[in-house]
C-alpha cells in the first residue's frame, strides 16, 4: 500500500511538473501579455479620433477575446483536445445565444453605433424618450448623463431602432417661444418688443431673430419668436430671454391675455 501511494505522488508530481507548472506559466504569461496589448490599444484609441464613447466596447471585445484563445492554448497544453473542445464550444455557443439574444442583440448594435456614428462623445442626444449627455457606448448599453445629474443607461438595441435626435452637432440651435397679446396692443408694437427681448450679445445675429404672427386665438392673438444661439448658451439664452418679454411687456403697456369671459347684462 504505501509503495502505491508513492508511485502515485510521484505520478501527480510528474504530471504536475510536466502539464501544470507549464500551463501555470501560460497562464502567468498569458495575463502579462493581455494586460500589455490592452495597455497599447489604449494609448492607441486616445491618439485615434475614434470617440471616447467607443472605447470601453473595443478594449471589451479586445479583452474576450484574448480571453478566450488564452483558455485555448492552456488546454491545449494540459494535453486536452483542443478540436474537440471547439467543436463543443459551437454547440454551447449556438445553446446559449438562443438564451442570450437580446444581449447579443445588444452587442451587434453597439457595433452599428461604432459604424454609423450617430453621435459623438459630450454630444447631447434625444434617445428613446431620454435626454442628456453621451458618456459611454458600453458592450450592451450607451450610457447618458441627463441635465438633473442622473444615469440613463439606453439598451443599444433601443439606440439603434430608436429616432436619435442630435442637439450638438451642428453646433447651434434654434429656439422657439410662443406668446400671447391682447388684441387691444398693436401688432407691430408686440413684435418689436418681442424683437428687442432677443437682443442679447450672445444670440446670433446671422440669421438673426424673427417675430410674427403665430394664431388669432378666442381671447387673444400669439406670437412666435425664434433666434438662433450656439449650444454652450442655448440655455442660458433660453430663459433669459423668457425674462426679458414680460419685463418689456410690462414696460411697454402690452397685456399678456389669459381665457376670460365677458357678461354683458341687459337692463
Amino acid at each position: 500500500m504505501k509503495e502505491f501511494f508513492e508511485d502515485l505522488a510521484k505520478g501527480v508530481g510528474t504530471f504536475a511538473l510536466k502539464n501544470l507548472l507549464p500551463a501555470a506559466i501560460l497562464l502567468l504569461v498569458g495575463l502579462t501579455i493581455i494586460k500589455i496589448v490592452l495597455k497599447i490599444v489604449n494609448k492607441i484609441l486616445q491618439k485615434s479620433q475614434l470617440e471616447k464613447a467607443a472605447h470601453s466596447l473595443i478594449k471589451s471585445v479586445i479583452k474576450i477575446v484574448m480571453g478566450i484563445l488564452l483558455s485555448l492554448i492552456i488546454a491545449s497544453s494540459l494535453g486536452i483536445d483542443v478540436t474537440g473542445v471547439v467543436a463543443l464550444a459551437s454547440v454551447l455557443t449556438l445553446a446559449i445565444s438562443l438564451s442570450v439574444q437580446d444581449l447579443l442583440t445588444n452587442v451587434f448594435g453597439g457595433f452599428t453605433l461604432l459604424y454609423t456614428h450617430p453621435f459623438a462623445s459630450g454630444d447631447f442626444v434625444e434617445i428613446a424618450g431620454q435626454t442628456g449627455s453621451v458618456r459611454e457606448i458600453g458592450m450592451t448599453y450607451t450610457k447618458l448623463n441627463t441635465s438633473d445629474n442622473k444615469l440613463v443607461s439606453i439598451p443599444n438595441s433601443a439606440v439603434v431602432s430608436a429616432e436619435i435626435v442630435n442637439y450638438t452637432v451642428n453646433g447651434s440651435r434654434r429656439a422657439e417661444i410662443k406668446v400671447s397679446a391682447s388684441y387691444d396692443a398693436p401688432v407691430e408694437q408686440v413684435l418689436a418688443a418681442l424683437l428687442a427681448a432677443a437682443d442679447l450679445q450672445t444670440v446670433k445675429k446671422d440669421p438673426a431673430p424673427f417675430a410674427a404672427i403665430d394664431l388669432y386665438g378666442e381671447h387673444a392673438i400669439s406670437y412666435v419668436l425664434r433666434f438662433w444661439s450656439d449650444n454652450d448658451v442655448y440655455w442660458d439664452n433660453y430663459h433669459a430671454i423668457h425674462k426679458r418679454i414680460k419685463e418689456i411687456f410690462d414696460a411697454r403697456g402690452i397685456h399678456m391675455t389669459y381665457p376670460h369671459l365677458h357678461v354683458h347684462l341687459d337692463k
